[in-house]
């Protein structure tokens, strides 16, 4: 039986493999679909998103988080969650095909109403797949997980862009989503054992309704805040200005998604694996926290490096207004996994009180300040809120300090050198790099030599995690190679 340990290296294996993948995918495709498409394409859709965000929450009703929470869910519950979404799922899409005229009177696009009763169908199919989802999270499938997404996302993106080449616009980037969410929804039937059955029984949800409902109307505050920008965006400016910022947005999401993807794979089933040992959780919560923090913080500096070439190099000139609102969001893209992984374990400690007031008191407070600032420009309200995103990490670490004793010096010693190195190590690449000219040489040199010059400096310090993650690579490929 595997040890926790390597449960954990496992999971963050395949977390990092299955997120890494998909956003190099979608990295290509997001290439041509930029070359193929105009801002205003993108702001149409991106308009929506935080409808589908909304819906999916209220579908799921926190119940995922909750069968993953429970130490040995029962066919009974799985089932009892599904036909709860299915139920719930069809009547948030009925609600929304009646609420698409006003969604396109708030944002005065009539176009938006036939838009967003296609964009919406994607709900109705991941409904049939969160009590699958669930199963596999919970007994460990990350592989399967993985193959889900990348399958989904490959199938998506080719039907993306053959609309796309045939002049259908905005309409190619929703079919994007709802093929992406169907497809991967019939991947995980696929991978999964559990099947549902037509005895129906809502006791269970009942049961877990009082720690569901929490963690929902959390989730639905989350994704608030996560959208907020777009919903602003596209009431007070117009759907170019949308697009300019969700480019920059949607960059900016797949790197730290990366990163993200791996803590939030395992963090849960693992946590909650602990038993309760407060020693113990808080030990395999320092790893997680300095593997994470050893990863995003170079990678998301390093966007924000280089985000000026990135837009240069990858995409059409037109959205290179997009550069500067990458360069800006990538800094705190560096503290969302960290963040993830925080509540994540306020979440396993069974204190989705914490979890839903923490996220409602960060939706009040964004909301606040960026409709104080419209009137200063986009720029500024991007600045604010990443400005905010970074300060609420400590709030996490309040709230996780006082459950597990994560004092702040051992937060601040877990994330602050990885911090530091990769402030460095982007500063210094700059200036070795500023005499360049070329767009592509630019882009190259400074990807290059900011990777060397982190793994050198690690390695001079003598850094236990990256020897550990190089002991992991190894011994995978020696097992790989033996077994052949």
């Amino acid at each position: 039986m595997a040890t926790l340990k390597e449960t954990t290296a496992k999971g963050l294996l395949w977390g990092g493999l299955n997120n890494a993948s998909l956003q190099l995918i979608g990295l290509a495709f997001g290439i041509i679909m930029g070359w193929l498409l105009d801002p205003s394409d993108y702001g149409m859709t991106a308009v929506l998103l935080v409808f589908n965000a909304i819906a999916v929450e209220l579908q799921n009703s926190g119940f995922k988080t909750a069968l993953i929470n429970k130490t040995s869910p029962t066919d009974n519950d799985y089932n009892s969650v599904f036909w709860f979404n299915v139920l719930v799922g069809a009547a948030i899409y009925a609600l929304l095909f009646f609420a698409a005229p006003l969604i396109a009177r708030y944002y005065h696009e009539p176009a938006l109403v036939p838009l967003s009763r296609y964009v919406f169908l994607s709900n109705v199919f991941s409904c049939l797949g969160v009590a699958q989802s669930a199963w596999l999270v919970k007994n460990m499938r990350f592989q399967q997980i993985a193959q889900s997404g990348i399958v989904a996302i490959i199938v998506a993106d080719v039907v993306g862009i053959i609309m796309a080449l045939l002049g259908c616009g905005y309409w190619s980037l929703a079919s994007q989503g709802v093929v992406f969410v169907g497809t991967n929804t019939l991947q995980l039937w696929y991978h999964s054992k559990w099947r549902p059955s037509l005895h129906i029984d809502f006791g269970p949800v009942r049961t877990m309704f009082r720690f569901g409902i929490k963690v929902m109307l959390a989730a639905l505050f989350n994704q608030l805040n996560n959208q907020m920008l777009n919903v602003l965006l596209g009431k007070y400016f117009t759907k170019t200005d949308v697009g300019y910022y969700n480019q920059a947005y949607q960059w900016n999401s797949k790197a730290f998604g990366i990163v993200r993807g791996m803590g939030e794979t395992v963090a849960q089933p693992v946590l909650v694996d602990t038993g309760g040992e407060r020693e113990r959780q808080l030990r395999v919560l320092r790893k997680m926290m300095r593997f994470l923090s050893f990863i995003s913080f170079p990678l998301l500096f390093g966007l924000s490096l280089v985000a000026h070439e990135f837009i240069g190099v990858l995409l059409p000139e037109r959205w290179l207004r997009s550069a500067d609102l990458l360069r800006i969001l990538a800094i705190g893209g560096a503290t969302m996994p960290l963040a993830s992984l925080l509540y994540n374990l306020i979440l396993s400690r069974g204190r989705s009180d914490i979890y839903m007031w923490g996220t409602v008191g960060f939706a009040i407070l964004q909301v606040g300040a960026l409709v104080m600032l419209k009137e200063q420009g986009i720029r500024a309200m991007v600045v604010a809120y990443v400005a905010l995103n970074v300060a609420w990490l400590f709030v996490w670490h309040f709230f996780a300090r006082r459950l597990t004793g994560y004092r702040l010096r051992h937060f601040l010693a877990d994330t602050l050198p990885f911090a530091a190195i990769a402030v460095g190590v982007m500063v210094a690449t700059a200036l070795v790099t500023q005499s360049i000219g070329s767009l592509l040489l630019l882009l190259v040199s400074r990807i290059v030599i900011a990777a060397a010059l982190y793994y050198a400096v690690l390695k001079l310090l003598h850094a236990q995690i990256l020897d550990e993650c190089i002991q992991f690579v190894v011994q995978k490929i020696r097992k790989k190679g033996e077994g052949r």
